[in-house]
Protein backbone atom coordinates (compact mmCIF):
# COMPACT_ATOMS: atom_id res chain seq x y z
CA UNK A 1 0.00 0.00 0.00
CA UNK A 2 3.19 2.42 0.48
CA UNK A 3 4.17 1.68 -2.20
CA UNK A 4 1.27 2.35 -4.10
CA UNK A 5 0.87 5.37 -2.44
CA UNK A 6 4.05 6.69 -3.08
CA UNK A 7 3.62 6.19 -7.12
CA UNK A 8 0.72 8.18 -6.64
CA UNK A 9 2.00 10.74 -5.33
CA UNK A 10 5.49 10.80 -7.64
CA UNK A 11 2.13 10.46 -10.82
CA UNK A 12 0.31 13.55 -9.45
CA UNK A 13 3.29 15.99 -8.64
CA UNK A 14 5.09 14.81 -12.10
CA UNK A 15 1.51 15.05 -13.84
CA UNK A 16 0.76 18.91 -12.30
CA UNK A 17 4.33 20.21 -13.05
CA UNK A 18 4.26 18.84 -16.25
CA UNK A 19 1.07 19.97 -16.74
CA UNK A 20 1.78 23.97 -16.90
CA UNK A 21 4.06 22.80 -19.68
CA UNK A 22 1.15 21.17 -21.18
CA UNK A 23 -0.91 24.30 -21.01
CA UNK A 24 1.86 26.48 -22.51
CA UNK A 25 1.75 23.98 -25.67
CA UNK A 26 -2.06 23.71 -25.72
CA UNK A 27 -1.93 27.56 -26.26
CA UNK A 28 0.63 27.25 -29.23
CA UNK A 29 -0.21 23.71 -30.79
CA UNK A 30 -3.97 23.69 -30.14
CA UNK A 31 -4.87 27.59 -29.92
CA UNK A 32 -2.33 29.43 -32.63
CA UNK A 33 -1.65 26.06 -34.48
CA UNK A 34 2.08 26.63 -34.27
CA UNK A 35 4.76 24.09 -34.13
CA UNK A 36 6.85 25.06 -31.66
CA UNK A 37 9.67 23.37 -31.12
CA UNK A 38 11.30 26.35 -28.69
CA UNK A 39 9.61 24.32 -26.15
CA UNK A 40 13.18 21.81 -25.63
CA UNK A 41 15.08 25.46 -24.94
CA UNK A 42 12.64 27.14 -22.91
CA UNK A 43 12.02 24.23 -20.39
CA UNK A 44 15.32 24.08 -19.04
CA UNK A 45 15.71 27.87 -19.71
CA UNK A 46 13.31 28.12 -16.40
CA UNK A 47 15.11 25.13 -14.81
CA UNK A 48 18.43 26.77 -15.12
CA UNK A 49 17.32 30.27 -14.03
CA UNK A 50 15.32 29.24 -11.19
CA UNK A 51 18.58 27.23 -9.82
CA UNK A 52 20.89 30.54 -10.92
CA UNK A 53 18.74 32.54 -9.31
CA UNK A 54 18.10 30.79 -5.77
CA UNK A 55 21.66 30.25 -5.50
CA UNK A 56 22.12 34.38 -6.02
CA UNK A 57 19.73 34.42 -3.08
CA UNK A 58 16.63 35.42 -4.69
CA UNK A 59 13.21 34.42 -3.36
CA UNK A 60 11.94 31.37 -4.61
CA UNK A 61 8.29 32.80 -5.13
CA UNK A 62 10.22 35.60 -7.19
CA UNK A 63 11.96 33.29 -9.10
CA UNK A 64 9.21 31.89 -10.87
CA UNK A 65 7.90 35.21 -12.36
CA UNK A 66 11.50 35.82 -13.36
CA UNK A 67 11.51 32.38 -15.10
CA UNK A 68 8.05 33.17 -16.69
CA UNK A 69 8.93 36.32 -17.95
CA UNK A 70 11.97 34.99 -19.28
CA UNK A 71 10.19 32.44 -21.38
CA UNK A 72 7.78 35.19 -23.09
CA UNK A 73 10.70 36.77 -23.82
CA UNK A 74 11.80 33.37 -25.91
CA UNK A 75 8.46 32.95 -26.51
CA UNK A 76 9.04 36.37 -28.21
CA UNK A 77 12.14 35.92 -30.62
CA UNK A 78 10.30 32.60 -32.21
CA UNK A 79 7.23 34.93 -32.53
CA UNK A 80 9.71 37.62 -34.68
CA UNK A 81 11.37 35.35 -36.49
CA UNK A 82 8.02 33.80 -38.03
CA UNK A 83 6.02 36.88 -37.97
CA UNK A 84 8.25 39.75 -39.18
CA UNK A 85 11.36 37.79 -40.78
CA UNK A 86 8.74 34.97 -42.53
CA UNK A 87 11.04 32.16 -41.02
CA UNK A 88 8.75 28.93 -41.21
CA UNK A 89 7.47 27.84 -37.79
CA UNK A 90 9.46 24.87 -37.47
CA UNK A 91 12.92 26.87 -38.31
CA UNK A 92 12.11 29.54 -35.89
CA UNK A 93 11.55 27.13 -33.38
CA UNK A 94 14.53 24.96 -33.87
CA UNK A 95 17.07 28.18 -34.11
CA UNK A 96 15.37 29.34 -30.85
CA UNK A 97 16.01 26.22 -29.21
CA UNK A 98 19.39 26.19 -30.35
CA UNK A 99 21.02 29.25 -29.50
CA UNK A 100 19.09 28.70 -25.71
CA UNK A 101 21.28 25.83 -25.08
CA UNK A 102 23.82 28.57 -25.23
CA UNK A 103 21.81 30.78 -23.02
CA UNK A 104 21.38 28.42 -20.44
CA UNK A 105 25.40 27.20 -19.89
CA UNK A 106 25.84 30.85 -19.83
CA UNK A 107 22.98 31.18 -16.77
CA UNK A 108 24.60 27.90 -15.01
CA UNK A 109 28.01 29.49 -15.56
CA UNK A 110 29.32 26.90 -18.03
CA UNK A 111 28.02 24.05 -15.44
CA UNK A 112 25.74 21.38 -17.54
CA UNK A 113 23.71 20.59 -13.75
CA UNK A 114 23.38 23.37 -11.17
CA UNK A 115 22.26 21.89 -7.66
CA UNK A 116 20.51 23.90 -4.86
CA UNK A 117 20.58 21.30 -2.04
CA UNK A 118 19.31 22.59 0.80
CA UNK A 119 18.99 25.98 -0.35
CA UNK A 120 15.33 27.77 0.10
CA UNK A 121 12.65 26.34 -2.23
CA UNK A 122 8.64 26.75 -2.87
CA UNK A 123 8.64 23.28 -1.50
CA UNK A 124 10.99 23.79 1.29
CA UNK A 125 10.17 27.32 2.50
CA UNK A 126 6.67 29.55 3.37
CA UNK A 127 3.94 27.47 2.64
CA UNK A 128 5.45 24.44 1.14
CA UNK A 129 8.01 24.11 4.67
CA UNK A 130 4.80 24.65 6.54
CA UNK A 131 2.65 21.84 5.01
CA UNK A 132 5.59 19.54 6.62
CA UNK A 133 4.08 20.19 10.17
CA UNK A 134 1.22 19.22 9.00
CA UNK A 135 -0.67 16.30 9.09
CA UNK A 136 -0.42 16.02 5.22
CA UNK A 137 3.24 16.25 5.09
CA UNK A 138 3.81 13.23 3.01
CA UNK A 139 1.48 15.21 0.06
CA UNK A 140 3.36 18.53 0.69
CA UNK A 141 5.11 18.60 -2.74
CA UNK A 142 1.81 17.25 -4.40
CA UNK A 143 -0.41 20.01 -3.10
CA UNK A 144 2.14 22.33 -3.59
CA UNK A 145 2.34 21.41 -7.18
CA UNK A 146 -1.70 21.32 -7.53
CA UNK A 147 -1.44 24.98 -5.90
CA UNK A 148 1.00 26.08 -8.16
CA UNK A 149 -0.90 24.56 -11.11
CA UNK A 150 -4.06 25.46 -10.67
CA UNK A 151 -3.44 29.15 -10.21
CA UNK A 152 -1.76 29.09 -13.34
CA UNK A 153 -4.41 27.51 -15.15
CA UNK A 154 -6.92 30.09 -13.50
CA UNK A 155 -4.94 33.05 -15.02
CA UNK A 156 -4.70 31.29 -18.32
CA UNK A 157 -8.28 31.02 -18.67
CA UNK A 158 -9.44 34.32 -17.24
CA UNK A 159 -7.10 35.74 -20.08
CA UNK A 160 -8.54 33.48 -22.88
CA UNK A 161 -11.79 35.04 -21.62
CA UNK A 162 -10.85 38.58 -22.82
CA UNK A 163 -10.95 40.67 -25.61
CA UNK A 164 -6.80 39.89 -26.31
CA UNK A 165 -7.67 36.24 -25.48
CA UNK A 166 -10.64 35.66 -27.74
CA UNK A 167 -8.79 37.21 -30.37
CA UNK A 168 -6.14 35.62 -29.73
CA UNK A 169 -8.32 32.26 -30.12
CA UNK A 170 -9.17 33.35 -33.15
CA UNK A 171 -5.42 33.75 -35.03
CA UNK A 172 -5.46 29.82 -35.51
CA UNK A 173 -8.41 28.91 -37.40
CA UNK A 174 -9.62 32.58 -38.13
CA UNK A 175 -7.05 34.83 -39.51
CA UNK A 176 -9.73 37.24 -40.89
CA UNK A 177 -11.78 37.93 -38.28
CA UNK A 178 -9.11 39.25 -36.24
CA UNK A 179 -7.79 41.72 -39.03
CA UNK A 180 -11.92 42.44 -38.90
CA UNK A 181 -11.32 43.89 -35.42
CA UNK A 182 -8.59 45.96 -36.43
CA UNK A 183 -5.37 43.79 -35.33
CA UNK A 184 -2.71 42.58 -36.59
CA UNK A 185 -2.63 38.37 -36.36
CA UNK A 186 1.28 38.54 -36.63
CA UNK A 187 1.09 40.22 -33.01
CA UNK A 188 -1.46 38.38 -31.96
CA UNK A 189 0.64 35.05 -32.48
CA UNK A 190 3.63 36.63 -30.73
CA UNK A 191 2.03 36.90 -27.82
CA UNK A 192 0.16 33.46 -27.62
CA UNK A 193 4.09 31.94 -28.06
CA UNK A 194 4.97 34.42 -25.48
CA UNK A 195 2.35 32.80 -23.27
CA UNK A 196 2.96 29.66 -24.17
CA UNK A 197 7.03 29.91 -23.97
CA UNK A 198 6.41 32.07 -20.06
CA UNK A 199 4.29 28.47 -18.97
CA UNK A 200 6.95 25.96 -20.12
CA UNK A 201 9.26 27.89 -18.63
CA UNK A 202 7.49 28.40 -15.52
CA UNK A 203 7.11 23.87 -15.70
CA UNK A 204 11.03 24.10 -16.04
CA UNK A 205 11.38 26.49 -12.70
CA UNK A 206 8.74 24.54 -10.46
CA UNK A 207 10.71 21.20 -11.44
CA UNK A 208 13.98 22.55 -10.96
CA UNK A 209 12.98 23.53 -7.07
CA UNK A 210 11.33 20.18 -6.48
CA UNK A 211 14.54 18.43 -7.57
CA UNK A 212 16.55 20.86 -6.09
CA UNK A 213 18.78 20.67 -9.45
CA UNK A 214 18.75 22.08 -13.39
CA UNK A 215 20.18 20.10 -16.19
CA UNK A 216 20.80 22.44 -18.83
CA UNK A 217 20.02 19.44 -21.29
CA UNK A 218 16.99 18.45 -19.70
CA UNK A 219 14.40 19.97 -22.40
CA UNK A 220 15.10 17.24 -24.95
CA UNK A 221 11.80 15.47 -25.55
CA UNK A 222 9.67 18.19 -23.69
CA UNK A 223 7.86 19.14 -26.86
CA UNK A 224 7.17 15.41 -27.80
CA UNK A 225 5.71 14.87 -24.13
CA UNK A 226 3.58 17.90 -24.07
CA UNK A 227 2.00 17.50 -27.23
CA UNK A 228 1.40 13.96 -26.73
CA UNK A 229 -0.79 14.93 -23.64
CA UNK A 230 -2.82 17.91 -25.32
CA UNK A 231 -3.74 15.12 -27.83
CA UNK A 232 -4.39 12.38 -25.21
CA UNK A 233 -6.53 15.18 -23.19
CA UNK A 234 -8.54 16.02 -26.51
CA UNK A 235 -9.29 12.30 -27.44
CA UNK A 236 -10.40 11.17 -24.23
CA UNK A 237 -12.19 14.37 -23.29
CA UNK A 238 -13.00 15.82 -26.29
CA UNK A 239 -16.61 15.67 -26.00
CA UNK A 240 -16.66 16.90 -22.57
CA UNK A 241 -18.28 20.18 -23.64
CA UNK A 242 -18.10 21.84 -20.45
CA UNK A 243 -14.30 20.77 -19.77
CA UNK A 244 -12.00 23.58 -21.15
CA UNK A 245 -8.73 22.99 -22.95
CA UNK A 246 -6.20 23.81 -20.03
CA UNK A 247 -8.03 21.19 -17.91
CA UNK A 248 -7.47 18.20 -20.94
CA UNK A 249 -3.62 19.30 -21.37
CA UNK A 250 -3.73 18.57 -17.27
CA UNK A 251 -5.93 15.28 -17.10
CA UNK A 252 -3.70 14.48 -20.56
CA UNK A 253 -0.40 15.08 -18.96
CA UNK A 254 -1.29 12.97 -15.84
CA UNK A 255 -2.13 9.78 -18.00
CA UNK A 256 0.61 10.04 -20.12
CA UNK A 257 2.67 10.36 -16.48
CA UNK A 258 0.66 7.39 -15.52
CA UNK A 259 1.53 4.84 -18.39
CA UNK A 260 5.40 6.08 -18.37
CA UNK A 261 5.61 5.21 -14.50
CA UNK A 262 3.55 2.02 -15.07
CA UNK A 263 5.70 0.67 -17.89
CA UNK A 264 9.08 1.01 -15.74
CA UNK A 265 7.32 -0.58 -12.63
CA UNK A 266 6.59 -3.35 -15.21
CA UNK A 267 10.35 -3.31 -15.35
CA UNK A 268 11.19 -1.43 -18.68
CA UNK A 269 15.23 -0.09 -18.40
CA UNK A 270 15.26 3.55 -18.54
CA UNK A 271 17.65 3.89 -21.56
CA UNK A 272 13.86 2.82 -23.23
CA UNK A 273 12.19 6.02 -21.96
CA UNK A 274 12.68 8.15 -25.11
CA UNK A 275 11.17 5.22 -26.87
CA UNK A 276 8.45 5.07 -25.32
CA UNK A 277 7.61 8.54 -25.09
CA UNK A 278 7.48 8.68 -28.96
CA UNK A 279 5.34 5.54 -29.26
CA UNK A 280 2.59 7.18 -26.94
CA UNK A 281 2.83 10.14 -29.17
CA UNK A 282 2.03 8.10 -32.04
CA UNK A 283 -0.34 6.10 -30.39
CA UNK A 284 -1.90 9.52 -29.71
CA UNK A 285 -1.94 10.59 -33.25
CA UNK A 286 -3.80 7.67 -34.45
CA UNK A 287 -6.10 7.33 -31.65
CA UNK A 288 -7.32 10.83 -32.57
CA UNK A 289 -7.08 10.84 -36.09
CA UNK A 290 -8.98 7.74 -36.14
CA UNK A 291 -11.40 9.24 -33.42
CA UNK A 292 -11.92 12.45 -35.88
CA UNK A 293 -12.71 9.79 -38.91
CA UNK A 294 -15.41 7.87 -37.25
CA UNK A 295 -17.21 12.00 -35.99
CA UNK A 296 -16.71 12.57 -39.55
CA UNK A 297 -18.56 9.25 -40.49
CA UNK A 298 -21.07 9.52 -38.38
CA UNK A 299 -22.01 13.82 -39.25
CA UNK A 300 -22.14 12.43 -42.98
CA UNK A 301 -24.35 9.60 -41.89
CA UNK A 302 -26.64 11.52 -39.99
CA UNK A 303 -26.90 13.97 -42.83
CA UNK A 304 -28.15 11.13 -45.48
CA UNK A 305 -30.64 10.47 -43.02
CA UNK A 306 -32.06 13.36 -43.41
Amino acid sequence: MDVFLGLLQVVLREGMIYGIMAMGVYITYKVLNFADLSVDGTFPLGACMAAALITAGINPWLTLIICFVAGCLAGSVTGLLHVKLRISDLMSGILVQTALYSVNMVVTDKKAVLSIFNMPTIFSSGVGGALYNTALDQWAWVIMALLITVVAKIILDLYLKTRSGLLLRAVGSNERFVVSQGKDPGNMKIIGLMIGNGLVALSGAVLAQQKESADASSGTGMVVMALAAVIIGQAVFGHAKRMRGTTMAIVGMTIYRICLTAAMQFGLDTIYLKALMSILFVAALVGSRMKDERSAKNVIRAAIRR
